[in-house]
C-alpha cells in the first residue's frame, strides 16, 4: 500500500470549520499552585479569537484571572465517531485576557453573544460576577484519525504541519496500515 502525503490545504479548510459544530468548549486551566481543572463553557468565536463569559463561582474562572493560560478542546461526538480511539479533535493553547465591562469590546461580544445564544444571553450580560476572556489561540493540534495529526502554529494558526516524527510504532506494517485505512 502507497501512502500519499496528505493536503494541507484542505486538512486546514477542515480545521477551521470543525469548531463551528459546536457552541460550547472544553476548557483545562490550572490554578497557581499548577492544580487542574477540566471544565466547559459556551463560546463565541470572533476573529481569531474564542470569548467566554464565565461566573466568579467557577474554578476556571478565578484560573484564568490567576494564570493567564489555558488549553482549549473541541472533540467529535462519541456517537458519530468512526472509532472512539481517533475521535476528530482540536486542542489549542491560548492566552487568556479579561476584557473590561467598561470597554466596547465588552459591549460588541455581548451584543454577539445575545445574537448568539438569545434573550438568555441578554439577562446574563447584567451579571457582575461574570466576566468576559478573550482566548488568543498561540499553538494546537488537529487529530482527523489514525495517522493524521498535525501541529498549528503561526498568526491565526495558519501553517500546519503533519506531525510524522513519533507516528505509530508496531511490530508490523499491517497494522500500521490497518489503523490508517479505519481513518478513511
Amino acid at each position: 500500500m502507497t501512502t500519499h502525503a496528505p493536503d494541507l490545504s484542505e486538512v486546514l479548510a477542515a480545521y477551521r470549520s470543525f469548531d463551528l459544530e459546536f457552541q460550547t468548549l472544553l476548557m483545562a486551566t490550572c490554578n497557581s499552585y499548577g492544580e487542574p481543572d477540566a471544565s466547559y463553557a459556551p463560546y463565541l468565536k470572533h476573529m481569531d479569537y474564542y470569548y467566554v463569559y464565565v461566573s466568579e463561582l467557577s474554578t476556571h474562572t478565578e484560573n484564568l484571572s490567576t494564570t493567564k493560560r489555558c488549553s482549549v478542546l473541541f472533540i467529535e461526538e462519541e456517537a458519530t465517531a468512526k472509532h472512539l480511539f481517533a475521535r476528530r479533535r482540536v486542542t489549542l493553547q491560548c492566552q487568556a485576557e479579561e476584557i473590561k465591562r467598561e470597554s466596547s469590546e465588552f459591549e460588541q461580544i455581548l451584543d454577539l453573544f445575545v445574537e448568539r445564544f438569545g434573550k438568555f444571553m441578554g439577562m446574563m450580560r447584567n451579571l457582575k460576577d461574570f466576566h468576559l476572556f478573550r482566548l488568543s489561540p498561540e499553538k494546537g493540534a488537529y487529530v482527523a484519525g489514525f495517522a493524521q495529526a498535525y501541529t498549528l502554529q503561526g498568526e491565526g494558526l495558519s501553517v500546519i504541519k503533519h506531525r510524522t516524527e513519533k507516528g505509530h510504532r508496531s511490530a508490523d506494517k499491517t497494522t500500521e496500515q490497518q489503523l490508517t485505512q479505519l481513518s478513511s
